[in-house]
């Protein structure tokens, strides 16, 4: 009969400690969910104080057609404001205009176009002449 009690508080055991990790899943998943929108938080209120209504608007406009560049500008301008680079100023639609245009040159794809000239040379059209 020992044996049989032994199991009994095992697989008792085992139901608990399922039953608790499939609750420390979803803890851990809410807790997530609330530091994500706790930093997003911070970064529109870090923009808001760094920017000025034409350049937020403006930052917003770009997020909707090209949300990767926003990111990046985003961080950029959240990385000048926490480095103290902005100097307590917000940054007008002027000096946000400049800020993407750096960026826009310095991650700026160059396109090369290669022509095989040699596979020109194995035409089977100059064999009609």
């Amino acid at each position: 009969m020992a044996d049989d009690e032994l199991e009994a508080i095992r697989a008792k055991r085992l139901a608990q400690l399922q039953q608790n990790q499939g609750g420390d899943g979803a803890a851990k998943a809410q807790a997530q969910a609330q530091q994500q929108a706790k930093e997003a938080e911070m970064r529109n209120v870090i923009l808001g104080q760094a920017l000025d209504q034409g350049a937020r608007a403006r930052l917003n406009t770009i997020a909707v057609a090209k949300p990767e560049k926003a990111k990046m500008v985003e961080n950029l301008i959240l990385q000048m404001a926490t480095s103290g680079q902005l100097h307590g100023q917000k940054l007008t639609e002027e000096a946000f205009k400049d800020l993407l245009s750096q960026v826009s040159s310095s991650t700026q794809k160059t396109t090369t176009v290669k022509f095989d000239r040699r596979r020109a040379h194995m035409d089977d059209s100059d064999d009609d002449f």
